[in-house]
């Protein structure tokens, strides 16, 4: 059984499964993920679409489904248990399905940590009570795990092997009608719906205002595999600003952009690997945001600024995320290119911190070991 709430861990998942089906091809998955899961191979019972969500007041109106693929998972783990649970991320849901196949005696791997080393740093003694493994992909993360007995490993980052163009920067132009003499700002509002809520209007008011300084910019926005054009394009349709839409090449959109306007996430180490200058914004409601106040332990909120454990990029979190500012750093990376180099330098810092390619089939020889097969048998 493999589970993957959301569009990264659907990512690496379908990486995962893809490296052990090369390895033994007998094996079999199922569980939760999304389209690139079900390409590698996986049974998805429950699409991750219907789990992608975030912040307390979000998770309480989806509670009902992610509810329900909770109890569908469950009642598998009890009355026929996989040789194997492998959990990817998505800590709250997961970690209450460990428990329970904890008390079924089924195996656990963890791969992709819960963010303990940013908030709620006592669920370290809970994970060692009900993972068999960890496949951690910072190397800071490995310490607090080893502090409790939990036989951990550093896998490296699954997004250096992944992250690459499918294209040239001249042919990637050329396929999006984007102009080489005119300059590129990435618009990336996130892979789940309320996120598009919550950051498509600001950053197309952001693009507006960029506009307004810059006549000769030109936008475009990839679209996350969790979402559909209809996601999207009644925003776009009234924004008054022209924006490419680009849908399943993600990493030649980034190479084509000059600076980008992200929202927090794995969508920023994507970004870091390529080399290519953002600023980071997000928002939750207010609910959310007071509580991640009192939680949170770390001095950054994009992830890329963590690895780097220095502000390489710029942050506009919940009131901060104002359109008018966000122009204002845009702008800055577009005219002063001793900045603009200097975030370069520091995103390359990042790549070096996320260790060397390999992370999936790392991850998949640890599967194997776990179920005791040797390649062959």
């Amino acid at each position: 059984m493999i589970i993957a709430g959301e569009a990264s861990g659907d990512l690496h998942g379908s990486s995962l499964v893809r490296e052990a089906l090369s390895l033994e091809p007998s094996l079999a998955f199922f569980g939760i993920g999304g389209a690139q899961m079900r390409t590698a191979g996986v049974e998805t019972l429950v699409d991750a679409r219907e789990m992608a969500v975030v912040g307390l007041v979000e998770v309480a109106r989806h509670f009902p489904a992610i509810y329900r693929a909770f109890r569908k998972m469950e009642r598998i783990l009890k009355e026929n248990p996989p040789d194997l649970l492998i959990l990817i991320d998505y800590p709250d849901f997961n970690l209450r399905l460990a428990k329970v196949a904890k008390s079924a005696g089924v195996k656990v791997l963890y791969y992709i940590s819960p963010q303990v080393w940013a908030w709620r740093v006592g669920r370290v003694k809970k994970i060692a009570r009900i993972v068999d493994r960890m496949a951690v992909v910072f190397p800071f993360e490995v310490p607090f795990y080893q502090k409790e007995g939990v036989p951990v490993s550093f896998v490296g980052h699954p997004l250096v092997d992944s992250v690459h163009p499918t294209m040239s920067l001249e042919d990637a132009r050329n396929a999006f009608g984007i102009d080489p003499a005119r300059r590129t700002v990435g618009l990336f509002p996130g892979s789940r719906k309320q996120e598009i809520r919550k950051h498509l209007p600001i950053l197309l008011k952001s693009a507006l205002l960029l506009r307004e300084r810059f006549p000769d910019l030109q936008f475009i926005l990839p679209l996350a595999s969790s979402l559909d054009r209809s996601d999207i394009a009644p925003y776009l349709d009234s924004s008054g600003v022209t924006v490419t839409l680009v849908e399943g090449k993600g990493y030649d959109v980034i190479q084509v952009c000059d600076a980008i306007i992200s929202v927090s996430g794995t969508v920023t180490l994507e970004i870091a690997l390529l080399g290519v200058p953002m600023v980071i914004i997000y928002q939750v409601s207010p609910l959310t945001f007071q509580v991640a106040k009192w939680l949170i332990r770390v001095d950054h909120v994009g992830i890329c600024n963590i690895v780097a454990d220095k502000r390489v990029v710029r942050e506009m979190i919940q009131h901060e995320a104002e359109p008018e500012r966000i122009t204002e750093e845009i702008a800055r990376i577009l005219t002063d290119s001793s900045y603009a180099e200097d975030i370069r330098n520091g995103l390359a810092l990042v790549r070096t911190r996320l260790g060397s390619g390999g992370c999936s089939a790392r991850v998949a020889a640890i599967v194997l070991e776990m179920l005791h097969v040797r390649k062959g048998e």
